[in-house]
C-alpha cells in the first residue's frame, strides 16, 4: 500500500514511520511536514536511507501542495499526524492551531474525497474529553464520554474530529478517529515535560513543575502508540473513534522524581512554577474498546518505559541539543539546498 503519513517530521508521527518501515517493509511511506518549530528532518535521517520512503515540505493546508501531491502518489490509506500540539502556545497563539489542526484537516479530506482512499485516519488526544477530578480514580474517558475542552489545542482538535465524522456521514468518507493519553519515548521534543526534565536535569539545571505538580496523566511509550494506529487503519471499523492509553498514570511529580532519581539527580533541583491557565487535572482512558475489537493493549509499563526513553537520551545527546541550540532547523537547508 501507498500511504501519506503528515507530520511525520514531529515526535509521534517519525516514530510510526518507523514502526511502519520495520513491520511492514512491503509498503511506501510517504512523509508531508512543514518542518515548523516542531518538525525535525534529522529525525527522519535513517528513514530517508529506504527506498520506500519520500519526504515532501508542505503545508497540510496548503491545497495546491496536497492535491498536487495526491495526483501524484494515489495514496490508499492517510494517516494524519500533523497538528500543532503545545498547549501554552495555544494559550499565547490560538490561530494557527485552527489553521492547521482545522482546515487542515479538511483539506487532507478533500483531496482524499477527489482522489478516493481506502482509509482517512486522525490521530487525536484524550484532551477533547476535559479532565477528571483527582478525587474519583474510578472514572475514565470513554468514547462515550463527551467532549468537554479546556484550552484552544483541544478545542481545535476536538473540531477536526468532528469534522472527520461529519465528513464520514455526509460523504461517506472512510475515516477512524484515535485518541490517545500523554506520549513519550524516542525524538520527543525537548519543550515537553519529560524530555524538557531529562535534559535540565542533566545541565543540572532547575526543573520547573506547574502548582503543586499534582496533574496526573496517563503515560503511552510512542511504540504501543503506533502499533494500535496500525491495528486501526488496517483492521479497525470504518467510522469509529478508538481510545489508546497506557494504564500508566503517574502525578507530573512522581514523573520528575524518577528521572531525577534513575539520574541520580537531587530532587532540590525541582522549581515550582505559577500553574498555567484551565490546567486540566487528570486525564486517565479506558482502552476497552480497542483490547476487545482489535486484541491490542500496551505492552511497556511506565517504569520500563521511562528507563528505555532516558536511555535514548543519554545516546542521542547531538540530536536534542541540537534542538536547544536551534540549529535543527537549518537541516533542511543542509540536507537539500544543492540538490
Amino acid at each position: 500500500m501507498n500511504i501519506l503519513v503528515t507530520g511525520g517530521a514531529g515526535f509521534i508521527g517519525a516514530n510510526f514511520v518507523y514502526y511502519e518501515l520495520k513491520n511492514h517493509p512491503e509498503d511506501r511511506i510517504v512523509c508531508l511536514d512543514k518542518l515548523t518549530y516542531a518538525g525535525n528532518l534529522q529525525t527522519l535521517e535513517e528513514a530517508m536511507k529506504n527506498d520506500n520512503f519520500r519526504f515532501v515540505k508542505g503545508d497540510i493546508a496548503d491545497r495546491d501542495c496536497v492535491f498536487r501531491l495526491f495526483e501524484e502518489e494515489k495514496f490508499d490509506i492517510v494517516v494524519n499526524f500533523a497538528a500543532e500540539s503545545h498547549v501554552d502556545r495555544s494559550v499565547e497563539n490560538p490561530e494557527i492551531f485552527l489553521k492547521t489542526n482545522i482546515l487542515g484537516t479538511q483539506t487532507l479530506m478533500d483531496a482524499c474525497r477527489k482522489y478516493g482512499i481506502k482509509r482517512y485516519h486522525q490521530v487525536s488526544t484524550d484532551e477533547v474529553y476535559g479532565d477528571l477530578p483527582l478525587d474519583r480514580p474510578d472514572l475514565f474517558f470513554t468514547e462515550e464520554t463527551p467532549i468537554h475542552t479546556s484550552s484552544p489545542y483541544s478545542a481545535s482538535k476536538a473540531s477536526a474530529d468532528l469534522l472527520v465524522l461529519a465528513y464520514a456521514r455526509t460523504f461517506k468518507l472512510p475515516v477512524s478517529i484515535t485518541r490517545c493519553s500523554n506520549n513519550y519515548g524516542p525524538y520527543h521534543f525537548p519543550e515537553k515535560l519529560i524530555p524538557l526534565m531529562i535534559s535540565r536535569a542533566l545541565a543540572d539545571e532547575s526543573l520547573p513543575v506547574y502548582g503543586k505538580g499534582e496533574n496526573v496523566r496517563d503515560w503511552l511509550y510512542v511504540e504501543d502508540h503506533c502499533s494500535a494506529i496500525d491495528l486501526v487503519i488496517r483492521k479497525g471499523r470504518e467510522g469509529e473513534v478508538y481510545n489508546i492509553g497506557g494504564h500508566n498514570e503517574r502525578t507530573n511529580l512522581e514523573v520528575v522524581k524518577t528521572i531525577l532519581k534513575l539520574l541520580s539527580k537531587p530532587e532540590s533541583l525541582i522549581t515550582y512554577v505559577t500553574d498555567r491557565p484551565g490546567h486540566d487535572m487528570r486525564y486517565a482512558i479506558d482502552p476497552t474498546k480497542i483490547h476487545t475489537e482489535l486484541g491490542w493493549l500496551p505492552e511497556t509499563t511506565f517504569d520500563k518505559g521511562i528507563e528505555q526513553t532516558i536511555k535514548w537520551y543519554l545516546d542521542n545527546e547531538d540530536w536534542w541539543k541540537n534542538i536547544l541550540e536551534g540549529d535543527y532547523q537549518n537541516y533542511y537547508e543542509r540536507m537539500y539546498k544543492n540538490r
